[in-house]
């Protein structure tokens, strides 16, 4: 009986070890997969967040080019009016000097080109 009992014993033995490497094995895969799911969570309770400031980010962006669209805007229509009464003014002034009898020299073709098309 003390063959069995040492065979029982050794048996017994070399379970408990085969458990406890199956357990050692286990507990890492399990380890790793806890790690990978806290990392998941993590990221998308982040991506909310950084949505949000992406947001945030590109309406600043969006409202200082919409201001400087209506500054240029503005300037551009003013520059058209500046133009027009420069235009209208020469025109003026040429007519003087033709009434004067002297000819006026021929205009740049840039402005020969605005005083037929008005752009």
């Amino acid at each position: 009986m003390s063959i069995w009992a040492g065979a029982v014993a050794i048996i017994g033995t070399l379970g408990m070890v085969a458990a406890g490497l199956f357990a050692a094995r286990a507990t890492r895969a399990a380890a790793a997969a806890t790690a990978e799911a806290t990392r998941a969570a993590a990221q998308a309770t982040a991506e909310p967040a950084q949505r949000q400031a992406d947001l945030a980010a590109f309406k600043e962006i969006r409202d200082e080019l919409q201001k400087e669209v209506v500054e240029l805007r503005t300037e551009t229509g003013r520059l058209r009016a500046v133009v027009r009464a420069f235009a209208g003014y020469v025109a003026e002034l040429s007519g003087l000097i033709r009434d004067s009898g002297i000819t006026p020299p021929e205009p740049p073709p840039l402005v020969d080109e605005y005083n037929r098309t008005g752009v």
